[in-house]
């Protein structure tokens, strides 16, 4: 697979020549800034500089045409640790943008593909309801796995990234899609799944959820999640661990008392500064001692 590491300016000119325009793709390139939807955001808001840091948009190819994602990673070295980052509903915005380059402060190179491409723009929606009708439950999941296959690739065929060391993390409709990936990669070392619902009904685009992929995990997940969550009833998370744990499954799930979903994203009300500081020490401590850092 190629890939493209371009200014704004060049990606809009290379994007109309290459199938990006196709039917069936909405977003050639990333949208800036923070979701509509999660406006006006928090004073608390983290941002994280890129001094010493080479970041911005890339175009992944995929099988049927490009995807913009946002890549961050040190300014120097070669064969780095790779973390995939996978999006909440709103799509890779600023926080995610964030998260990718605290990781590059790490020594990672952060990858975080926008995976609704071809369904829609979610960053003008202003309704969470509206983004999740409209565009969240278009996406398959096997377009999804996929895209983060692809993205893996163009780390390593780009000499930026090392495939002895792949980690994925993700955040609500991310922390889903993470125990759906460690089931299908193999060459993944471990993920941390923040808060991703992990029961539901079948469906022709959501064939299997977390809970019904529990013996085929291929790596061990760290799953972090809140004890007063509304939309992942703690009675679920507790049929996740049992499940687990009758599998023999070296993931392992933390719950935190009192603390609602979304207690890592620090641009919402619903950040929690210490569970999101102990979450994201969990999360390099787990990465360490699985082979990705």
């Amino acid at each position: 697979m190629a890939y493209h590491d371009r200014s704004p300016g060049q990606i809009s000119h290379s994007i109309s020549e290459t199938t990006i325009t196709r039917r069936g793709f909405v977003m050639a390139t990333l949208a800036a800034g923070f979701a509509l939807a999660v406006r006006p955001v928090s004073a608390e808001t983290i941002t994280t500089d890129q001094a010493g840091l080479t970041a911005g948009e890339i175009q992944i190819q995929t099988t049927d045409g490009y995807i913009p994602a946002y890549r961050a990673r040190p300014e120097q070295g070669s064969a780095l640790p790779v973390v995939l980052v996978v999006q909440e509903i709103f799509g890779v915005h600023e926080h995610i943008k964030d998260i990718c380059r605290r990781f590059a402060k790490l020594g990672c190179v952060a990858i975080a593909p926008e995976l609704y491409a071809r369904q829609g723009d979610v960053s003008k929606l202003s309704d969470s309801q509206e983004i999740v009708a409209k565009v969240v439950s278009q996406v398959p999941d096997a377009q999804v796995l996929a895209d983060l296959d692809a993205a893996v690739a163009w780390a390593i065929e780009s000499g930026e990234g090392n495939a002895e060391k792949l980690g994925i993390t993700g955040f609500c409709w991310g922390g889903r899609i993470v125990w759906l990936y460690a089931a299908h990669n193999p060459k993944l070392k471990a993920g941390v799944a923040w808060y991703g619902r992990l029961t539901g009904k079948p469906s022709t685009l959501q064939p299997k959820h977390p809970i019904d992929e529990v013996s085929a995990l291929k790596v061990p997940v760290l799953g972090l999640y809140g004890a007063e969550d509304r939309g992942i009833p703690l009675d679920t998370v507790e049929q996740m661990r049992q499940a687990l744990q009758t599998a023999g499954s070296r993931s392992q799930i933390v719950v935190y008392p009192n603390t609602p979903h979304g207690f890592y994203a620090d641009y919402r009300a619903s950040y929690r500064q210490e569970q999101a500081e102990d979450g994201w020490r969990r999360l390099q401590n787990w990465f360490k001692q699985h082979g990705v850092a």
